[in-house]
Formats: structure tokens, sequence, C-alpha cells
């Protein structure tokens, strides 16, 4: 499975972007698949994540009302649709895939086996 990212860029504070992560390969091992994020310094965390059979959508608290993560099957296809963007949203941005989390695991980084490489959003005040 082959997962590449894009649609990051400079936006202002309250702006809107929409990444979209393209799945190729062995789509069919793919069972969910989620976006984490890396700002500076910190360490990667957890932003949303959906599951393809059933569409069950996850969302960290952090932006939780703002992001909406969504799928194209038809297209192999994951985004997420960040609204009321703020400063500490800045960062660098991954999709992943997992071939299989249960409840609870969905936000864990070894909970996905892809990995895309990243697509950089930077948020200006």
């Amino acid at each position: 499975v082959q997962l590449q990212a894009f649609g990051g860029g400079l936006v202002q504070a309250g702006g809107s972007l929409r990444l979209s992560c393209a799945a190729s390969g062995a789509t069919f091992r793919i069972y969910g698949v989620g976006w984490f994020r890396q700002a500076p310094g910190k360490e990667r965390e957890f932003v949303a994540a959906i599951t393809l059979s059933s569409g069950a959508r996850y969302y960290a608290d952090s932006v939780l009302g703002r992001f909406t993560i969504s799928k194209d099957n038809a297209n192999n296809t994951v985004y997420l649709q960040m609204n009321s963007l703020k400063p500490e949203d800045t960062a660098v941005y991954y999709c992943a895939a997992s071939r299989g989390y249960g409840v609870g695991t969905y936000s864990r980084r070894s909970s996905y086996h892809y990995w895309g490489q990243g697509t950089e959003v930077t948020v200006s005040s």
C-alpha cells in the first residue's frame, strides 16, 4: 500500500484547507485511515480517523467540531477538511493506513501499518 498526502499550504488563522490522502497498491488491505500531525519539537499526534467499511469517524478533542474526515471509496481517497484553523494547527500532516484497529486503538501510531510522506500546513496569526 502506498499513500500520498497533499493539499497543505499557508493559510491565515480562521481559514480552511482540505488535505487529501490517495491510496494505491493493495488497498483491499486497508481497514481504516488516520491523519496524524507533528509540530516542530513535538511528538506526532493523532488528529482523526475513519473506518472504511462502516464510515465510523474519530477525532482528537483539539480538532472536534473544526475538522471533518471523509472518504471516497471509489477513488481510494480520504480527505481531511480543516476549518477555523488556528496557529496551533501548524504542523506536518501525515496520513496512515491500518489493516485493523480495535475500539480505543485507532489513535495509536502503532495501529497503523502504512504511512504517507506528509504535507505541511502553516497557519499564520
